[in-house]
């Protein structure tokens, strides 16, 4: 197993994410890796938890990741989160991402969840991906 690409496929998928011209237009650049201290704005889309396994085969080392890329809002209903969610998808599925460390073979949704969060002023979708890639280290 290789954890080598992990750094460099977060990398990507932030980059595919905030270059994405329809999820800009909804969110307004509010794409986080680590939430920014102060005010939040009310709806943005971050970056969340990694499960990583083992894939190595007879090409050489690799691994499946599951990430999740949230969409939180604290509108009332759900819709725009959804609108959001969308685009998040649409921007990373079979993205042909480039990685700086290793190769990504594929990029696809897994499953989300829908749910509102705290005393229920906030929504959230949380967005499971699974990717698979190949490290190639570095010399």
């Amino acid at each position: 197993m290789s954890y080598g690409a992990s750094a460099a496929l977060q990398e990507a998928v932030y980059d595919a994410l905030l270059a994405d011209p329809a999820l800009d237009a909804l969110v307004q650049g509010a794409i986080y890796d680590a939430l920014p201290a102060g005010i939040l704005p009310s709806l943005y889309v971050t970056l969340g938890p990694e499960e990583v396994r083992d894939a190595t085969d007879c090409s050489g080392d690799g691994a499946w990741h599951r990430f999740t890329v949230s969409v939180v809002t604290d509108a009332a209903g759900f819709h725009a989160a959804k609108q959001v969610a969308a685009a998040v998808s649409d921007a990373l599925v079979d993205a042909d991402l480039t990685l700086t460390r290793g190769a990504l073979a594929g990029l696809h949704f897994f499953r989300a969840r829908a749910k509102r969060e705290g005393t229920g002023d906030l929504r959230r979708i949380d967005l499971t991906f699974r990717a698979r890639t190949q490290d190639i280290p570095q010399p």
